[in-house]
């Protein structure tokens, strides 16, 4: 589960799946997100461990009875323990390496059970002021665990039952006929914190399945389900990035290769816009299909697409460009067993090749793309030194007579 500070191991074991469960119709990456939600951060569980322990020990040294000694080893045990395997969580999160997730959910459980061990042994003590502190420390960690656990609606359930449900049998050695109150008022306050834990669930779900959505949406293009733009910037962008902290050598390129129609237009002129949608959609299908594993596809918009492709040598991006041509003349099947043809022409930029920027890049393939479409339909050009100094007076905005003129400034013509 990717949480900020790294991936974080799923429950394999039956008890804990079942408490850590989201939802039944949670999807899987939500399920997994939530799952670092529940390690929390350090200072906060060191804060509750700290407060936990110095109630239990005040506790003990007042009554230095052995039920109080007990939980006050219980404790210290259970949150040293706690502290330990969160220590040890985060550091194996952050390094890729499985993470505790199974102790740490049954720590977690037997840490509510201390707790709720400390608040009945305390009202059965008849001394109102540990009762009082126990009692008062325990609600306080029942309104933490409901708000930092709602991801596990079933384990804050659980928490939450096992702190202050042994209010009851406590009442019941205090011997005080008043208290019995509490016989009321403690289950209807456990059901509305296991109910608002549930409900709170509920809403985070839904906000994590809208903001998957519009994250969706903001880097993928609507008809054909391949990046946009935005999107293959950031894919091209984290490719570079990983390039360079690895340091780039013969065995490590990434090709850009800037995919245009050719003969588009007469498809939406001659059968609808419908039907070069369908066109569309099956080049991103087709695009799909073809391309080599840690690929990434986008549509541009209008009929320009672009392919980003782990390769080694020129000869196999230009080998991939020819592949790519090949695909796309074939045949496209529309409604009512009609057929159109189109073709593609390619331009090809390689990192660190021909630049090691997004824009470099970029420009570099759009560049070499125009000089493909120049020589003639479904042609494959990669970048040369004159296509690379085209693009970067482009980049800079010169518009002297030798700067390369825009590719779809020079299409419409």
């Amino acid at each position: 589960m990717q949480s900020e500070q790294g991936f974080y191991s799923p429950p394999r074991w039956r008890v804990t799946r079942w408490l850590a469960d989201a939802a039944p119709d949670a999807p899987d990456d939500i399920r997994e997100a939530l799952i670092g939600q529940l390690y929390g951060s350090l200072p906060v569980f060191a804060a509750g461990a700290i407060n936990s322990i110095a109630v239990a020990g005040a506790i003990a040294l007042r009554k230095q009875t052995a039920p109080f000694i007990a939980w006050f080893v219980f404790e210290l045990i259970i949150c040293t323990s706690r502290l330990i395997v969160l220590i040890m969580a985060n550091r194996a999160a952050r390094t890729g390496r499985p993470t505790p997730t199974d102790v740490h959910l049954l720590l977690a459980v037997a840490w509510s059970a201390s707790v709720g061990y400390g608040v009945a042994v305390s009202l059965a003590s008849a001394d109102w002021v540990i009762a009082t502190l126990a009692s008062l420390s325990s609600a306080a960690m029942v309104g933490g665990i409901c708000f930092r656990n709602f991801g596990a609606p079933r384990l804050a359930s659980i928490m939450i039952l096992l702190s202050l449900g042994p209010i009851v049998p406590g009442v019941a050695f205090a011997g005080e006929p008043l208290l019995y109150l509490a016989y009321l008022q403690v289950p209807m306050y456990l059901a509305a914190m296991s109910a608002a834990a549930f409900r709170l669930n509920r809403m985070l779900i839904t906000t994590m399945r809208a903001e998957r959505t519009n994250g969706h949406l903001a880097s993928h293009d609507a008809l054909t389900g391949l990046l946009n733009r935005a999107g293959f910037v950031d894919a091209l962008g984290l490719r570079l990035r990983t390039l360079r902290a690895s340091g780039y050598d013969d065995e490590k390129r990434v090709a850009v290769l800037f995919v245009d129609l050719d003969d588009f237009k007469p498809v939406n002129d001659t059968f609808g816009h419908a039907a070069g949608d369908i066109v569309l959609k099956e080049v991103a299908a087709r695009l799909g299909r073809m391309l080599p594993p840690r690929s990434a596809v986008a549509r541009l918009g209008g009929d320009e697409f672009v392919v980003l492709a782990d390769l080694v040598t020129c000869e196999q991006a230009q080998g991939l460009g020819q592949r790519i041509i090949g695909e796309l003349t074939k045949p496209f099947l529309l409604d009512d067993g009609v057929s159109a043809s189109v073709g593609a022409s390619v331009g090809i930029a390689i990192a660190p090749d021909h630049g090691s920027e997004v824009g470099e890049l970029l420009a570099v393939a759009d560049t070499a793309l125009y000089e493909a479409k120049s020589s003639g339909k479904s042609r494959c050009c990669l970048a040369s030194l004159e296509t690379n100094l085209a693009a970067l007076r482009r980049l800079r905005g010169d518009t002297g007579p030798k700067a390369a003129p825009s590719r779809r400034a020079q299409l419409r013509q």
